[in-house]
């Protein structure tokens, strides 16, 4: 084996050494967390063992009714993603597209990412109420922010020898806009959506401290931690990266059905 290869700047590693490498990480983390744990050199209340976490499921399915939690809180998800994609890529296009608008605009938005999320939930409180809709509208206000800057990036990222083919091909404004800038953007900003569903999950247990009665993934986090339980809290964590890794893997999926030409070689 050439062992040049894992040292390679940029490079990439074939698929069957990819999975080696990653499995044999998984392997040396948890026998980090196994050793620590049995050697107590960090106190169990503060991190409990694996064993703990994997018997805390068994609690968490039938007394704190984790699929139920999970499941609203994969709703607010999707319905806070689908609402924020949308006025992004609307709004995104507008500014993108005509100078007056991203001048009236862009500088305000630009500044509004500065703003933490955390301090301004007494106002979608008061805007909105402490029930599923405040934190739909929590969440989706969270991505928006970020999203439509991106769209407009995205556009100011496109070659003008695509426009000026389309312009040489007679086509009109709105045709240069269906033809060559929706396809292009949406292309680009799949990759920048996947990104955001991390931070998503973020805004999502914020959202769901505020009247934890409601339910959630993030409450049943929030009420674990409260009561002590700390193998509980592992355990939610742990779920919500498999969650997270199975919507990336959707969008992947996703990306390279809409966009097979990225994936060529």
């Amino acid at each position: 084996m050439n062992i040049s290869k894992f040292f390679e700047l940029r490079g990439r590693l074939s698929h069957k050494t990819g999975i080696i490498v990653s499995a044999t990480g998984f392997v040396l983390l948890m026998s980090a967390w196994i050793i620590i744990t049995a050697l107590e050199l960090v106190p169990r209340q503060l991190l409990p063992s694996p064993w703990r976490v994997i018997c805390s499921f068994n609690e968490l399915h039938f007394k704190d009714a984790l699929v139920r939690n999970l499941g609203f809180s994969v709703y607010l998800n999707v319905m806070g993603y689908i609402e924020a994609v949308t006025i992004s890529l609307i709004v995104g296009f507008v500014m993108g597209m005509f100078p007056l608008f991203r001048d009236l605009f862009s500088r305000y938005l630009n500044a509004a990412r500065f703003i933490p999320m955390t301090a301004v939930t007494g106002l979608f409180i008061a805007w909105f109420g402490i029930e599923t809709n405040m934190k739909i509208q929590f969440l989706a206000v969270g991505i928006i922010v970020y999203l439509i800057p991106v769209v407009i990036q995205r556009i100011d990222e496109i070659d003008n020898v695509y426009e000026q083919t389309a312009i040489t091909l007679g086509a009109k404004p709105w045709q240069r806009i269906v033809s060559v800038y929706i396809p292009s953007v949406l292309s680009r900003i799949f990759d920048d959506i996947r990104i955001l569903l991390a931070i998503s999950w973020t805004y999502i247990i914020v959202a769901e401290m505020i009247n934890s009665s409601s339910g959630g993934i993030g409450s049943l986090a929030f009420l674990a931690a409260r009561q002590s339980r700390i193998d509980k809290v592992f355990a939610v964590l742990l779920v919500i990266i498999l969650v997270g890794f199975i919507q990336d893997k959707l969008f992947e999926f996703l990306d390279r059905k809409f966009f097979p030409y990225k994936y060529l070689t």
